[in-house]
């Protein structure tokens, strides 16, 4: 009886599942892509799709812009009902009404802008090329006269490094790739003679082995008369564990020296740079060019922030072409049709499939661009603070957006993931706006986003030579109105990539 119990909810279970059509998986996909990710997948449906085509006439372009999707104000209600994700229809008749193809299919690329504006559009900013961290060093390479066997070293070297640059591979494990690879012997002291030359290349320490090999390069390396060199260097040769664990009275006691003297090795130990390989592709990830998919500033009408206005957000589609399904094939279906012998059905049905898979592109796109605007608009209404004056976040979650748009969870995750507003004070991911909510003890609700504001104040402003322990710092906060648990202010802690509090102790 149980295991007819257990057959029969399996049954009701996979009965009740819900299968997702192709038009439903299209426009998830669509709109999962950012306005780059758009552009190009609009190409590649152009490139497979001969029905659809790019409006390129001027007489196209004018009559495209003849209907324009301007509205006169931002509608903060729930959400268009169009937007729902009930899916899109698919055509079953073989009767083709080209008028309705012409008519509902074209899409115009508007820029989708909400209020009235002659607000500049998104401007064209090209992403400068810069070399990688990997051509910089071969480069460099190229230029120590390496012998073939060391210049298949300093490959595998150079292929090996980690993204802060640090080379933690074993060296009988390069020494087997190139004889497994390449036929040629060498060994684990001939892999350590090329590490070392890569070392002294710039960023000064790059392949390392680990942090204590990195700073004892770049102390060996300094100049010579930097204050505290010395005593630094004999620190990190002989003392490493002491100095990891911040036992500073030890260090002092083992050298014999004040803790003036201390504090001055300390400070040149931390001119040198952990982390290589890190710098210089954080700063090429830093100057990559984001696009932002949405641009929202305050439109005031006697240029005060604080008087009557209305926000204008515009979604960027500026590289998005008008799309619209050629007329072109209208005569040739006529023709099809009007066969002495009949239609030819292989024909006919090909060219009804193009048809509906162009006006469900299309109509994906239209529907993701609503869904996109949907969301930017509630998310607006929801931060109308921080949009006009750049500071005061609300707390809000992906439920809030949700619930009032009508739409399931998973979805606005997939509109704000990846996604970037452009704003008079910067621009930001979409996610960045999305945080939880204390309530102080006033009563009044804040982000944690703020409340992780103010603790990165506390520990930058703590005695550094006693720091707060977490205990300490939730009881700071306290004072500051916030009741946050100890648990939930080490949780803070480490997402703001602050160490324990003896790991933060320094020498003052």
């Amino acid at each position: 009886m149980l295991r007819n119990q257990q057959n029969l909810g399996q049954r009701l279970q996979q009965g009740m599942q819900q299968k997702l059509s192709p038009q439903q998986l299209q426009y998830i996909k669509l709109l999962q892509l950012t306005t780059q990710g758009l552009e190009q997948r609009i190409k590649e449906e152009l490139e497979t799709n001969p029905i659809l085509e790019q409006l390129q006439s001027e007489e196209d372009w004018d009559r495209s812009d003849q209907e324009p999707l301007d509205s006169p104000e931002i509608d903060y209600s729930d959400g268009m009902t169009q937007s729902s994700e009930k899916g899109l229809e698919s055509l079953e008749e073989q009767k083709v009404d080209w008028d309705t193809y012409k008519d509902n299919t074209e899409y115009d690329g508007d820029s989708y802008t909400y209020a009235n504006s002659k607000h500049e559009e998104f401007g064209d900013m090209p992403d400068p090329y810069h070399s990688t961290l990997l051509e910089d060093l071969e480069q460099q390479v190229s230029l120590l006269n390496l012998a073939e066997d060391e210049q298949l070293i300093a490959d595998q070297i150079l292929g090996s490094l980690d993204e802060d640059g640090y080379f933690r591979r074993e060296a009988i494990a390069i020494a087997d790739n190139i004889a497994f690879n390449h036929g040629v012997y060498v060994d684990e002291e001939d892999v350590e003679v090329v590490r070392q030359k890569i070392q002294r290349l710039d960023p000064l320490g790059i392949a390392s082995k680990d942090l204590k090999d990195c700073l004892q390069i770049q102390l060996g390396h300094s100049d010579t008369d930097m204050p505290g060199k010395e005593l630094a260097l004999f620190i990190v040769k002989d003392a490493w564990s002491l100095f990891e664990k911040k036992h500073f009275e030890k260090i002092m006691s083992r050298f014999e020296v004040s803790e003036e003297e201390l504090k001055v090795a300390f400070n040149a130990i931390r001119r040198m740079d952990p982390k290589p390989g890190a710098v210089q592709n954080e700063d090429r990830h830093n100057n990559q060019y984001i696009d932002p998919d949405f641009e929202v500033y305050w439109q005031s009408k006697d240029h005060n922030a604080s008087s009557t206005g209305e926000f204008v957000i515009k979604l960027n589609q500026r590289n998005a072409p008008q799309l619209r399904i050629s007329p072109d094939y209208e005569g040739m279906w006529s023709n099809i049709k009007a066969k002495v012998d009949g239609p030819d059905p292989q024909t006919q049905q090909f060219l009804k499939t193009k048809l509906d898979s162009a006006q469900w592109f299309i109509e994906s796109i239209k529907q993701r661009q609503r869904t996109l605007m949907n969301t930017m608009k509630t998310i607006v209404a929801l931060q109308e603070d921080f949009f006009k004056y750049g500071e005061a976040l609300r707390p809000m979650i992906l439920k809030d957006i949700a619930e009032r748009i009508g739409m399931d969870i998973s979805t606005i995750s997939r509109v704000v993931n990846g996604k970037y507003v452009q704003t008079h004070s910067g621009v930001y991911e979409l996610k960045y706006f999305f945080n939880e909510g204390l309530v102080t003890e006033s009563g009044e609700e804040v982000s944690n986003r703020e409340i992780k504001n103010l603790l990165q104040k506390i520990i930058d402003y703590e005695d550094k030579k006693n720091p707060l322990s977490d205990q300490a710092l939730s009881d700071a906060l306290k004072q500051e109105g916030y009741v946050v648990a100890r648990r939930t202010v080490s949780k803070y802690r480490e997402q703001l990539n602050e160490p324990v509090a003896r790991l933060r102790k320094q020498i003052i």
